[in-house]
């Protein structure tokens, strides 16, 4: 009966360590986030002209990179498309643990919530466009946490730089009825696809298609250029994602003239 007694309140005793250091760990974990995304603030906001066109050169670079690599990747190994998230996120950690390498680990956790959201999306539910938005979002609600919190500016603004630039894109879609298209070239061969484009392209090149491409492309250019002005880094990288928002689109029209 003692024996019995004292094994329960040792399993108990043990059951209860095993909670403590688990949520220990948590705490833990929270306070090394916080102290590295609060960093932030600490650091030069203006910086130099050739400092800026070098953000806004990568953060070019950061959107274009999804469209050449991630596409073919998640096509055909989704689940690795995700899983590299979390290579991103360890080397964004990396980067951001030392005060002279912080703007580019910045950078690099703001690229990894598009990079994510690209591999769900453009992995399991491409054939869907409804769901295009809601999947990119994803990373919303932490973006819109640091940055009432004056944390990780530089990448938080990449990230809605790239989300406001897909959120123009899939109005010009709705608004040109170009939907029924993405349905099917999702759902078709390449042999198939040529004729679905020209298709497409037909919508594109009237007056109405014509019209909001001009109206959407000069919204994109005035945020895009307006963010230019502001000389700090996390604009910068603002500006390169908006802006290059019109290079990704102009590719896909290239594609669609080709076909």
């Amino acid at each position: 009966m003692i024996n019995n007694t004292l094994s329960a309140y040792s399993s108990a005793n043990t059951s209860i360590d095993t909670d403590l250091h688990t949520a220990d760990t948590k705490l833990r974990g929270i306070k090394e986030l916080e102290s590295t995304l609060s960093l932030s603030p600490s650091l030069p906001a203006v910086i130099s002209w050739k400092q800026g066109w070098l953000v806004f050169a990568i953060a070019v670079f950061l959107v274009t990179v999804p469209v050449f690599i991630e596409a073919p990747l998640v096509r055909l190994l989704p689940s690795l498309s995700v899983v590299m998230t979390g290579f991103w996120i360890w080397l964004s950690w990396k980067l951001m643990s030392r005060q002279q390498t912080y703007f580019w680990g910045d950078l690099l956790l703001g690229f990894s919530w598009s990079w994510l959201t690209g591999a769900i999306y453009w992995g399991w539910l491409r054939w869907e466009p409804l769901w295009h938005i809601p999947i990119e979002s994803i990373g919303l609600p932490f973006a819109i946490w640091c940055l009432c919190r004056n944390w990780g500016k530089v990448g938080n603004w990449f990230y809605l730089g790239s989300l406001f630039g897909t959120v123009l894109t899939d109005i010009y879609f709705y608004l040109v009825d170009l939907m029924p298209y993405w349905r099917q070239i999702m759902r078709t061969d390449a042999s198939g696809a040529s004729q679905i484009l020209k298709n497409a392209l037909a919508q594109v090149q009237t007056p109405w298609g014509e019209g909001w491409a001009i109206i959407l492309a000069l919204a994109l250019l005035t945020v895009g250029l307006a963010s230019l002005g502001k000389k700090q880094r996390h604009w910068y990288a603002f500006s390169g994602a908006v802006l290059s928002t019109i290079l990704v689109d102009s590719l896909f029209l290239l594609a669609a003239v080709l076909a």
